[in-house]
């Protein structure tokens, strides 16, 4: 697998070359005989996301409007021995905020 230089995308085998469906970025495959190269593998690694959000949903007051429903998550960003926090963001607003526990 090839990612682009430029972009970070990854590329696709076109004929001899590595080719980024994302910027047009183009770079000799090298030897040939070292790669194998499917229509299934392709298909399969596509990713697609949509703006629709996966987060729960809970009873949190924003601070910033006073809403009183926003979506959550849990990210680790003190050191492991120590809990997680808890991120918020507001469903009116969008206003983010955190909870630690201390």
């Amino acid at each position: 697998m090839e990612f682009c230089d430029d972009c970070g995308s990854m590329m696709k085998a076109d004929d001899g070359l590595w080719r980024c469906g994302s910027c047009d970025y183009t770079k000799p495959k090298g030897d040939a005989a070292a790669y194998t190269v499917t229509t299934d593998q392709e298909a399969t690694e596509v990713i697609e996301s949509s703006n629709e959000t996966s987060l729960p949903e809970t009873e949190a007051r924003c601070p910033n409007c006073e809403h009183d429903r926003a979506l959550w998550y849990l990210q680790q960003i003190r050191s492991a021995d120590e809990s997680e926090t808890r991120f918020f963001i507001c469903t009116a607003c969008e206003h983010k905020w955190r909870e630690d526990d201390h």
